[in-house]
């Protein structure tokens, strides 16, 4: 068998289990709520989901989208976040053969459509994600610099001021970007940049270009100028196209105009 594939088994049911607690993330944290305590509940009769009924998109598959105790339908939006999650994950391990980067670019992209639906919908990134990843995220890297792995905790510190830095510049000076959209923008700088600032520059090139068109369509929708538009799931996008794509497209765009 392939060492892609294999990876790709390996990572699967890490990348589900992930996406699993995104949906609790995505659920509660907007409402100030302990991603940990109490377990998952039915929100229609509040009936505690069992462990058979809590496997990632197999339990919503065989309840048929309802819940076991009363029959209410549960949103496909909690397959669908988990599947994602499990889509990125598995797309780094494919990516990237070393285990440290696969881990590092999978639990990045892993956040991703988590934080892009949490900003859709209330507007904010939550501090309860982002701080415990910027504390996270620079242990991995040392560490993967200690034994030996590619991965330079230097450049990454210069990712996340940079890319950080230019966002926090934007937020001070138009005010109409908030620091929830810094802290993000600091940390893919922090991953990506610990691979190689070539992937910062892509995932920020790519952010600018989906806010762009995004900005485009919500004023051909009849939105004015001045109508607030969540920048977290264009940074979010950036960070997935530089993360499975950033090597290609810097080869690319250095072949075609420089």
């Amino acid at each position: 068998m392939d060492d892609a594939w294999i990876r790709a088994i390996v990572a699967l049911p890490f990348g589900l289990g992930v996406g699993s607690f995104m949906t609790v993330a995505v659920h509660r944290l907007p409402r100030g709520e302990s991603v940990v305590r109490p377990r998952s509940r039915c929100p229609s009769c509040g009936a505690e989901i069992g462990a058979r009924d809590n496997i990632p998109v197999l339990s919503w598959l065989l309840l048929r989208g309802k819940c076991r105790r009363c029959g209410a339908r549960i949103s496909i939006e909690y397959p669908l976040v988990e599947l994602a999650t499990a889509v990125l994950v598995v797309s780094a391990a494919i990516r990237y053969p070393s285990p440290w980067h696969a881990v590092l670019v999978g639990l990045l992209l892993g956040l991703m459509p988590a934080l892009a639906l949490i900003d859709l919908r209330h507007r904010i990134i939550p501090n309860r994600l982002m701080y415990p990843s910027l504390v996270l995220f620079p242990v991995l890297i040392v560490f993967a610099r200690l034994i030996g792995e590619a991965a330079d905790p230097a450049r990454a510190g210069i990712g996340l001021l940079l890319y950080g830095g230019i966002l926090f510049l934007v937020a001070v000076v138009s005010g109409g970007m908030g620091m929830g959209d810094v802290k993000l923008a600091a940390l893919i700088g922090l991953v990506l940049g610990a691979l190689g600032l070539r992937f910062v520059g892509v995932a920020a090139g790519a952010a600018v270009l989906f806010g762009g068109l995004g900005g485009l369509v919500a004023l051909a929708m009849g939105r004015g100028r001045k109508s607030a538009i969540p920048f977290g799931p264009y940074l979010a996008a950036g960070a997935v196209i530089a993360g499975l794509w950033g090597e290609e497209i810097t080869s690319w765009y250095i072949g075609r105009f420089l």
